[in-house]
């Protein structure tokens, strides 16, 4: 009887517990954050320690910050891969997709029209968003030729025979924009001065770009020549080196990185790069998406007043660069911020005057 007695109570207090057990609220765990999920598509390849570089460099700085997913895909030269390839990252899950250039305008209007739950970061260029258009698309652009205004200054008080250079990758908008900011800066510092211009067709052909830069020095005696043609820019600033001329970079510090790369011969033959700061205007993208405050469906022109473009003020700036020039340099650069300034543009200018503003200062 004790026994019975002794197994019914083992019986009861496991039922007890079990039910104890089974009851007892559980407690839910803490949910994982999701990270922000970004997909960088370049139409071309990295290392051209320029305008592809910058845009890398802005989503690594994303990364380290915020702890963000970055994938980055780059699409070579071959043009025809550029729509299937950004169409696979929209068929993933990525929250932004962050493309880049004029070729891409078309891609993006039709990427962001079949997944219209993505959103679509294009830089350095725009697309249309009237009536509603591309309202999932936010559109960065530069005011490059605020940054050039200087360089031209730059490079007009130091040639030493009255002719400088530029060497663009194509004869498109936003390469003359450069050009326009850099002729103008020129004739402020010197309205006699002479400034040729030539196009390499090309972002990528940096021997065509290094044959047009020894002909300017050749040819028109150019001494100092701006390059803003990506990759194909390296040519320019490899004849510079070589033939003992100054180069002007773009878009990043390309004595900076040619230095880090080894390269000291060339860097040392560069005394500013323009900067367009296109790392630093992707990180505030990612910065504004993070706050959820990008204005999509609009585009945003950003210059000075966005810290997005100057020139690179480097120890060879400080060598190559009197102080009395730097000083000069700092006052312009102020006067551009104020408004004081007002930097003509390329943006929706006529092919005549464009070609009237060249040919004003051909040598």
């Amino acid at each position: 009887m004790k026994k019975l007695l002794k197994y019914l109570l083992i019986a009861f207090l496991t039922v007890g517990a079990l039910t104890a057990c089974s009851t007892a609220p559980e407690e839910d765990p803490e949910p994982a954050e999701e990270k922000m999920k970004v997909a960088l598509y370049i139409n071309g390849n990295l290392g051209d320690k320029s305008f592809f570089d910058s845009a890398k460099v802005g989503l690594d700085a994303a990364v380290a910050e915020h702890g963000i997913e970055v994938k980055i895909v780059e699409g070579g030269s071959d043009d025809t891969k550029w729509q299937p390839g950004l169409l696979d990252l929209a068929d993933g899950d990525y929250d932004i997709i962050v493309v880049g250039t004029w070729q891409m305008e078309t891609n993006v209007q039709e990427a962001a029209e079949l997944y219209p739950d993505t959103k679509f970061i294009i830089f350095d260029t725009t697309v249309p968003f009237e009536d509603g258009k591309n309202s999932n698309v936010y559109s960065i652009q530069y005011k490059q030729n605020e940054g050039s205004y200087i360089a031209g200054y730059l490079a007009a008080k130091m040639t030493k025979t009255g002719v400088i250079g530029g060497v663009g990758g194509m004869n498109i908008p936003v390469i003359n924009d450069f050009f326009v900011g850099y002729i103008e800066g020129a004739k402020l510092a010197n309205p006699d001065i002479k400034v040729a211009i030539s196009y390499i067709d090309s972002f990528v052909d940096s021997a065509k770009g290094k044959e047009l830069a020894l002909a300017q020095f050749n040819s028109n005696k150019a001494d100092i020549i701006f390059q803003v043609a990506g990759n194909a820019g390296m040519g320019v600033l490899e004849a510079a080196a070589e033939a003992g001329f100054y180069g002007i970079g773009v878009d990043s510090d390309q004595a900076a990185l040619l230095a880090e790369a080894g390269n000291t011969a060339t860097a040392n033959v560069i005394p500013t790069s323009v900067l367009k700061d296109v790392g630093a205007s992707l990180k505030r993208a990612i910065d504004l998406a993070l706050e959820d405050k990008v204005p999509w469906g609009t585009n945003e022109t950003l210059g000075f007043e966005a810290e997005s473009v100057g020139i690179a003020k480097n120890q060879w700036y400080e060598t190559m660069v009197s102080a009395e020039l730097r000083a000069e340099l700092e006052t312009i650069e102020a006067d551009i911020r104020s408004g004081k300034i007002v930097v003509g543009s390329a943006m929706g200018m006529s092919t005549e005057d464009l070609d009237a503003i060249k040919a004003s200062v051909q040598p």
